[in-house]
């Protein structure tokens, strides 16, 4: 996962991210249903995707999404921290999963002419 530029610019709030464009994207469809804190995330993330983040990658993927505005803090009244996305977080979302549609749906439009469908 990328931060291909279109022909409209970067897209949106993933600029930068380099290796942590995947965590982040995961961090981002985890939230997208709602607050969670590290551990719910971490759950939530293996649930869906089958990918374990470690602690390290994960909280670092949280500072830069913090950083980028795309996520912010929730008051908790424990020693959790939760996060939700914010209105800036939910549209670079829906832009990245749009352009990953499209890399998706091409490859394997590629691989059925090349390859056949199995």
């Amino acid at each position: 996962m990328s931060s291909r530029s279109t022909e409209s610019g970067p897209e949106p709030g993933f600029a930068g991210f380099g290796r942590y464009a995947g965590p982040a994207t995961l961090i981002l469809a985890s939230l997208a249903d709602g607050a969670k804190h590290g551990y719910a995330l971490t759950k939530d993330i293996e649930s869906f995707s089958g990918v374990r983040l470690p602690p390290g990658t994960l909280y670092e993927a949280l500072a830069r999404l913090q950083a980028q505005g795309l996520i912010e803090p929730v008051e908790s009244h424990d020693r959790r921290r939760p996060y939700r996305l914010t209105a800036v977080g939910a549209t670079a979302l829906r832009a990245h999963l749009h352009a990953q549609r499209r890399v998706a749906d091409l490859g394997l439009r590629r691989l059925a002419s090349s390859w056949g469908t199995a």
